[in-house]
């Protein structure tokens, strides 16, 4: 695994403290199966520690065809277990802790297995201190196809500690060309503190966090990106902006909020080799998760 760290000496000490509340990654391997796809089915979701459900989401028709292969790009899961540190040391940082209490919600490492899924998951807080939870959360991919080449993007310290995971998915299509594309989860803070303004600061706070992450996804013609951005101010925030100019295939055709209502924080973007297409919509339910869903289809034939 490849590990990205800011450059600054301030946002890497305050980082480290933050880390020090959390488990390890993990990589799971699934049973391997048919490599073959001409298409990609790609969900972006907040899945809200578990209380989306991402079983019923696999099992309905009108998100994707049954047996087609899927990547799940998820934020706001967790992982529970002795992985966690169980003792607070010295200077530990760690988050007030999210998810229903007195309900039983399913863990990241869970899900993978019952769905006989692949998984890639680093955790970006501690979920609650010590004293009430062993429980760390983080972005996660989850996918039927298999996973490599594993990044960890520890992004400009703000507010919360947040790291994106990127990992490569490979295949071929009927045809016998192979094909790769690299995923991206993300999700960047929602507020700052009062004193830079909280929710008119966090404009600012995210935007340099997107141009970090912008700035590790150079390189490579086939990355798909899609996470929680939090963009309270929508498609004409500053964090939308600075990423969808390094992702010149995004299509926004479907710009219906996907949190609360009335705030669309939620994003895909795409840049894809020359013949793909990519094209999203955002899911009519919330499958219990506060955020829907966005589904994107990858045609990854080459254009005739």
């Amino acid at each position: 695994m490849t590990w990205f760290a800011p450059a600054g000496a301030s946002d890497r000490a305050v980082l480290a403290r933050w880390a020090a509340g959390v488990g390890p990654p993990v990589v799971h391997t699934a049973p391997a199966g048919d490599l073959s796809a001409d298409t990609l089915l790609v969900v972006s979701w907040n899945i809200a520690l578990g209380a989306g459900d991402v079983t019923r989401l696999l099992r309905d028709a009108s998100v994707g065809q049954p047996g087609a292969h899927v990547v799940l790009l998820l934020q706001e899961v967790y992982r529970e277990g002795p992985e966690v540190p169980g003792k607070a040391q010295d200077g530990v940082r760690f988050a007030g802790k999210l998810g229903a209490e007195g309900q039983r919600r399913p863990e990241i490492e869970a899900i993978a297995a019952a769905e006989g899924l692949n998984l890639y998951y680093v955790p970006s807080m501690r979920n609650g201190s010590p004293l009430v939870s062993d429980e760390d959360r983080g972005n996660a991919i989850l996918s039927t196809l298999p996973l490599s080449d594993f990044s960890a993007i520890e992004l400009p310290f703000e507010r919360q500690r947040r790291v994106a995971v990127a990992a490569t998915i490979s295949g071929r299509t009927s045809e016998g060309l192979s094909w790769n594309l690299r995923v991206v989860s993300s999700h960047l803070d929602n507020l700052v503190g009062a004193r830079r303004g909280w929710i008119f600061g966090g404009e600012s706070a995210r935007t340099r966090q997107a141009r970090a992450l912008v700035e590790y996804l150079q390189g490579s013609d086939a990355v798909v990106l899609g996470g929680d951005f939090n963009t309270w101010f929508g498609f004409n925030e500053g964090t939308y902006v600075e990423i969808a100019r390094a992702f010149p295939d995004t299509s926004s055709h479907d710009r219906r909020p996907t949190f609360m209502g009335f705030l669309r924080l939620d994003h895909l973007f795409f840049r894809l080799p020359a013949g793909w297409r990519g094209q999203f919509h955002r899911a009519a339910d919330r499958y219990g998760s506060d955020h829907y869903p966005l589904v994107a289809t990858i045609d990854l034939r080459p254009s005739l």
